[in-house]
């Protein structure tokens, strides 16, 4: 329960049994589990050490509780990871007919949720009470949260908090805690404000398609409330992924919308609409779009999303529009700007290969890693993007110098070998590790 990772490696390997229960239930006690413990309190190495040493997966508590119920009750979402990996049914019921995706959704646990369905839970299945979850979602979006938290466990002349701060899947954790007069009884309830976007992922599991202004009303809603707009990109994808005519037309009106939040979530959610094994259907009436709000659109965080869609377009027809925004004075140069440079580069554009080189040494490290990944992936293989790239390797970000070193294996250039030699000795990022590995040489 509290997480000593070491000391359970120690008790197991001693022969501690992994199943046992701490108060036995046929000893007037409530059965708990090593394991459910872990998966309650998010404690996902100790669960993943438990399961090495034998724990069962879908051993039950009292009430018929089992890891992946609690992990899914309290939103913990890598834990449900590890317990679905180890073989955890997805569609487990305790007594009262919850389900680990009934439970994550009244609690508005969106990375748990996304667990669960690519775990292929049945986003239909009933709770005890006959709802689903989807029903459960719908049921809280838009409640204040908390004032709901403190109906549950409001007492007369009790003492409440309410603090708020960040889940690990980006929604917002909202907590009540009270206490009694005398100090000697507490309590605390919790819940997160991811009902939208698990609402929005449910639907498009089970095929139901609201309209698309009841969606940019969720996705508005929650725009600066989620730690990375989950919310908002949840919507957009949902909405990108309809690819039918009434739903471009209903996105291409928000982008001329007079509200500017609209614009930017019209951009954002037809940027890649229709987007399917490489097809893009409307690529010839999105890019004159975009295009046009170069020129007309004067809003900055706009300007940011227009970028980022002629980006995902592909085309080297955006390249001068792509130049004009990042060439704008005063204009703040973020990943974006890499991102979309090199997604429409051509490869004998001398001078946008000369700005994508430059951002390789930008002196911010995140901007460094993504305009070398973007030099890397060039179709073009010059001795002055292999030198650009061999420069890299020995920047102080290890990401960048993975993404320099596949860019020189691809190209067969023997210098890699330096590349993978340093990140595999001065790396723990599997990512990095994985990039260096995996790559194929030219």
């Amino acid at each position: 329960m509290n997480g000593d990772t070491e000391t359970v490696g120690k008790l197991l390997a001693s022969g501690a049994d992994p199943n046992r229960p701490s108060e036995p239930a046929e000893e007037g006690g409530e059965g708990g589990l090593p394991l459910c413990a872990a998966a309650a309190w998010d404690r996902t190495e100790v669960a993943a050490a438990l399961l090495a040493a034998g724990a069962e997966v879908d051993a039950r508590e009292a009430g018929g509780w089992t890891a992946l119920l609690w992990a899914a009750a309290n939103g913990h979402s890598a834990v449900a990871r590890v317990l679905i990996e180890a073989g955890a049914e997805a569609d487990v019921t305790n007594d009262d007919g919850d389900t680990p995706l009934t439970l994550a959704a009244r609690r508005g646990a969106l990375g748990v949720v996304r667990e669960l369905l690519e775990a292929g839970a049945d986003p239909q299945k009933y709770d005890g009470d006959g709802d689903t979850p989807l029903e459960i979602a719908v049921d809280w979006v838009g409640v204040h949260l908390e004032s709901a938290l403190l109906d549950q466990i409001e007492q007369d002349s009790w003492e409440y908090v309410v603090t708020r701060q960040y889940a690990k899947d980006g929604t917002e954790l909202v907590t009540v805690s009270g206490r009694s007069p005398d100090g000697s009884q507490t309590e605390e309830v919790q819940a997160q404000r991811g009902h939208a976007a698990v609402a929005t992922l449910l639907e498009e599991a089970i095929g139901v398609q609201q309209p698309v202004e009841r969606l940019v009303a969720r996705a508005l809603a929650h725009r600066d409330i989620d730690e990375d707009a989950e919310t908002w990109w949840i919507v957009a994808d949902a909405l990108a992924k309809r690819a039918d005519e009434a739903t471009y037309e209903g996105l291409a009106r928000l982008c001329v919308s007079e509200d500017a939040r609209e614009r930017e979530f019209g951009v954002d959610a037809i940027s890649q609409f229709g987007f399917a094994d490489g097809d893009k259907p409307y690529l010839e009436r999105t890019l004159p779009l975009l295009q046009k709000m170069v020129t007309t659109e004067a809003n900055p965080q706009v300007l940011r999303s227009v970028l980022a869609a002629l980006g995902h377009q592909g085309d080297p027809r955006a390249l001068p529009y792509v130049l004009d925004l990042i060439g704008r004075p005063g204009h703040k140069r973020t990943v974006t700007d890499p991102i979309a440079l090199a997604d429409v580069l051509p490869p004998d554009h001398e001078e946008g290969l000369a700005l994508l080189i430059s951002m390789t040494q930008d002196d911010d490290a995140e901007i460094r890693d993504w305009a070398t990944a973007g030099l890397a992936g060039l179709s073009a293989d010059t001795p002055r993007i292999r030198e650009a790239l061999a420069a890299r390797l020995t920047d102080s970000d290890l990401r960048t110098v993975a993404e320099a070193t596949r860019g020189l294996a691809i190209r067969g250039d023997d210098r890699a070998a330096q590349g993978v030699q340093r990140v595999l000795a001065e790396s723990d990022d599997d990512y990095a590790r994985d990039l260096v590995t995996q790559t194929p040489t030219g």
